[in-house]
């Protein structure tokens, strides 16, 4: 398995399913499913005091809209919404900016999103999209902003603490993945 970066920057050190994406039930990221996963209805809290949602796209239309609204409940269940300040407002629409951009990537360069998983913890909140691509997402250089497009990943760049991809050998597709800090 290869992702771009093996864990994010600063003191936290590799993810705790280490550098592999896999996820905290053993399962790839890039995997069809992940035991002990809360379904889209309900928030899980695996040990470690983690929160866990995923979503499944399979068959489903109007996903970027679908997503966002998944994120905006989880969001809710976790407590950063409503926001109480400016500051946690401004968190949450970013989660929920990023969440919009890595599901319209998988859109329009991917075949479409196969499974959202949002994790939170007291300090980061992660946002993974598996789809069945083969492409790598990365943004684009030089950056215009004044030209339309192809501004998703420059946003995701510039908006969380890192991201990368996660690919499993002799699996079709990959997992994109984001990192925001939490609300002070």
């Amino acid at each position: 398995m290869s992702t771009t970066r093996p864990y994010s920057p600063g003191d936290r050190g590799p993810e705790p399913s280490g550098a592999s994406g896999a996820s905290e039930g053993g399962v790839p990221a890039g995997g069809a499913s992940r035991e002990g996963v809360a379904a889209p209805s309900g928030a899980a809290a695996p040990p470690g005091g983690r929160q866990v949602r995923r979503l499944s796209f399979d068959g489903a239309s109007g996903v970027v809209p679908l997503a966002r609204d998944f994120a905006r409940q989880a969001l809710y269940a976790w407590g950063w919404l409503p926001a109480s300040s400016a500051d946690q407002r401004a968190a949450a629409e970013d989660v929920l900016l990023v969440v919009s951009e890595l599901v319209t990537n998988a859109c329009l360069h991917a075949e479409g999103p196969d499974q959202l998983w949002i994790t939170c913890d007291n300090k980061v909140i992660r946002i993974e999209v598996a789809d069945r691509g083969t492409g790598q997402p990365s943004p684009r250089t030089p950056h215009r902003a004044g030209r339309p497009g192809g501004h998703g990943m420059f946003i995701v760049q510039r908006l969380c603490l890192d991201w990368g991809v996660v690919r499993t050998p002799g699996v079709a597709g990959k997992t994109v993945w984001a990192e925001l800090g939490a609300p002070a």
